[in-house]
């Protein structure tokens, strides 16, 4: 596999989770500050946003100064728990033992949530609205950020028109912030149109082969055909993923139940 193509894999990977976590925050976002108002919802939002640069700009440098082959084995191993674990959801969605991920229905749950007990004074400041906000867009923030750098880290020096790794990660990552933001306020409403169980698939497929392949890096395997492995454990892993939706579609109704979602 060339650079160019493990540079499309890197920012293909991040986008697509980045876009997965942004759609959960920015609905959670919208439901409070439509419901309760914008101004204590925004400072949450702000609030988050301050202490996520503080951490990443802590975290970041500590990355770097850990030496490559072991820092792909921890970054492998995260990833791999990480992407099995949305894996894990996605195929269990697909095959139907797991409730859909419904935009529509959560944002009705957060706005019917946010109006309760909500102030008579607009101008006041809102502590739920301002809790809310912090805790959707920190945590998913957080998860968006974690992906960046491990992603851009492990990748070291894949480059691609005179872009490190971790450039190439991060804006991706902003590019996909930013087209989310402006679809969900654009919309005013749930981002129900993307196909966000879709998406969780595909990432935790990508995350999943991402994990394999870096943390055997960082344990000393050496790769047939080095980087093209990737694409081998990326069809592996899809093809295993579809295996396992078909046999659990295949199940009885009496055995489904008894699967913990």
């Amino acid at each position: 596999m060339t650079t160019n193509t493990h540079a499309l894999a890197l920012v293909a990977s991040t986008f697509l989770a980045s876009t997965v976590e942004t759609v959960e925050a920015v609905t959670i976002v919208l439901a409070v500050g439509v419901t309760r108002g914008w101004r204590s919802a925004v400072m949450g939002i702000f609030a988050a946003l301050a202490l996520l640069a503080v951490l990443v700009a802590a975290i970041g440098p500590a990355l770097v100064a850990i030496p490559i082959s072991a820092l792909r084995l921890i970054i492998g191993g995260l990833l791999l728990i990480f992407g099995l674990q949305w894996l894990r959801k996605a195929i269990l969605r697909a095959s139907g033992l797991k409730e859909i991920h419904d935009e529509v229905a959560i944002f009705a749950r957060e706005a019917a949530a946010a109006r309760a007990n909500a102030p008579t004074d607009p101008k006041a400041f809102d502590a739920y609205a301002f809790t809310l906000s912090f805790k959707g867009v920190f945590l998913e923030g957080l998860e968006v950020a974690f992906i960046v750098l491990t992603f851009g880290a492990a990748a070291g020096a894949v480059t691609a028109g005179g872009l490190s790794a971790i450039t190439l990660a991060a804006l991706s990552a902003l590019v996909a912030v930013v087209i989310v933001v402006i679809i969900g306020f654009a919309v005013r409403g749930p981002l129900a149109r993307v196909p966000e169980n879709t998406l969780k698939f595909i990432v935790g497929i990508m995350l999943t082969s991402f994990g394999m392949f870096w943390g055997a890096e960082g344990a000393g395997v050496s790769w047939p055909g080095n980087d093209a492995a990737l694409l081998g454990l990326v069809g592996g892993t899809a093809v295993v993923s579809l295996v396992c939706v078909g046999v659990l579609k295949q199940r009885p109704v009496a055995e489904k139940s008894e699967v913990p979602a």
